[in-house]
């Protein structure tokens, strides 16, 4: 519930979740496991707020950075242990660990003047979700700047969602090319990144999301 209202930019603090969750719980209470498992499933899949509503809309801004930063690490940890690797995602969260936000691309709109008329449309485009890794700070200090066609090569190096933009990544890496496979998720690589494909990125990580949060997920989990 949380991260579809976050997806469709709505608010979650106290103030505005209270109510909704007070009528959740009174719902659930002192109900049997299975009982309990129906409920919440039919709740979410009545839900009106879905990843697909918001799907070309969901991006960063000032005030939720953090939660940009929970989803991406989700995301991330996903496609990883999907591909048969050890999850980073604790990794990723941990301040300690300075992993940040790295824009694929650089705040240069004047690189992108053939696709858009403004400063202002391209900030909206370049602050989507699709147009965002999370990667350690000393690469954004290193390559942030640098353009797209620059930073590819060193996107290799990086986790497996950064990795997905390179080619290489599709020639040797069975785990992936599996998981790709299984899905049908539409990962594939980009040479150069312009405005459609940073949308058909959008989409890929909104499939994501709608896989990583499935109501039907909570039953499954119940009868594993």
């Amino acid at each position: 519930m949380l991260h579809r209202r976050l997806w469709n930019l709505r608010s979650i603090d106290y103030n505005t979740m209270s109510y909704a969750i007070f009528q959740l719980i009174k719902k659930v209470r002192n109900k049997p496991i299975t009982e309990l498992t129906e409920i919440l499933t039919r709740q979410l899949k009545s839900d009106n707020e879905t990843f697909r509503n918001s799907r070309y809309s969901f991006r960063l801004h000032m005030m939720n950075q953090k939660h940009v930063k929970n989803i991406l690490a989700r995301l991330t940890a996903y496609v990883e242990e999907q591909s048969g690797l050890s999850s980073h995602y604790l990794e990723y969260i941990n301040r300690k660990n300075r992993y940040e936000i790295e824009h694929i691309w650089a705040d240069k709109p004047e690189r992108h003047q053939d696709e858009f008329t403004t400063a202002e449309e391209f900030d909206q485009h370049r602050n989507l979700i699709g147009g965002l890794l999370l990667l350690p700070k000393s690469f954004n200090a290193s390559y942030g700047a640098l353009r797209y066609e620059e930073k590819l090569p060193h996107y290799y190096g990086q986790n497996l969602l950064a990795q997905s933009l390179n080619q290489q990544t599709y020639s040797h890496n069975p785990g992936f090319l599996r998981f790709i496979q299984d899905s049908g998720l539409a990962f594939q690589p980009y040479a150069s990144f312009q405005k459609r494909h940073m949308l058909e990125r959008q989409a890929l990580y909104q499939e994501i999301a709608e896989r990583i949060w499935n109501p039907d997920l909570i039953k499954a989990e119940l009868e594993a």
